[in-house]
């Protein structure tokens, strides 16, 4: 199982100590949320913070964009450092001309579901994603409760790429713990995003840890 923490919940004023316990821990993803307080009611942090993780660490940002027009900051995200750019399937009125952007600037294209947005709605652009990310709760706040209707619908779109034969990544985010992510991994998940799980541990490198096995 692929690891991608949230440093929305870490401490900000702590940063590079929490990425270096990030550095130490064997997640394999570093997981960025992006907010501008108009496509989601949060506004979190941008550019200069992801460029300043990304000179702590050596492992691929997972940039998760949950902004309106995503698409214009293509340049950006790629100069801030990121690895994986992840856009939301709702905040994009040209989705192909965006993942096609992302993948002419050298990074991974992701794309973000909804909870309400159902799975079909990539069914004609799913061969060109490297990984789909279903969000299990509403985003713009962390520490919410696991929608569970996500374990269905991540079971629909492995079927999906299956049935396409296809190498895309399923990532999950909100909500996942040890129990919602074991659940998460037999629906056919790849890729957990945790937060609070991670950096309200007390003992986050043996959290880390157990969700890597799954």
């Amino acid at each position: 199982m692929i690891v991608s923490p949230s440093i929305l919940s870490a401490d900000f004023g702590q940063l590079s100590r929490d990425i270096d316990m990030l550095n130490r821990s064997r997640a394999q993803w570093i997981h960025c949320d992006v907010m501008d307080g108009v496509f989601v009611p949060n506004i979190s942090f941008g550019f200069p913070v992801i460029k300043a993780v990304s000179k702590l660490t050596d492992k691929p940002l997972d940039v998760h964009l949950m902004i309106v027009d995503p698409g214009r900051y293509v340049g950006a995200v790629r100069d801030a450092g990121a690895s994986i750019m992840n856009v939301h399937f709702e905040a994009c009125t040209h989705l192909h001309r965006v993942v096609q952007s992302i993948k002419e600037a050298g990074m991974k294209a992701a794309v973000t579901l909804n909870p309400a947005t159902p799975v079909a709605m990539l069914q004609d652009i799913i061969g060109e994603l490297d990984i789909v990310l279903l969000m299990s709760v509403n985003p713009g706040f962390g520490g919410q409760k696991f929608i569970r209707h996500t374990l269905e619908k991540t079971r629909q779109l492995r079927k999906l790429i299956d049935d396409n034969k296809l190498s895309t990544l399923i990532e999950l985010d909100g909500g996942i713990n040890a129990m919602t992510g074991a659940e998460a991994a037999a629906a056919g998940a790849d890729v957990l995003v945790a937060g609070n799980a991670v950096f309200a541990s007390d003992k986050p490198l043996a959290t880390i840890e157990a969700l890597v096995s799954l």
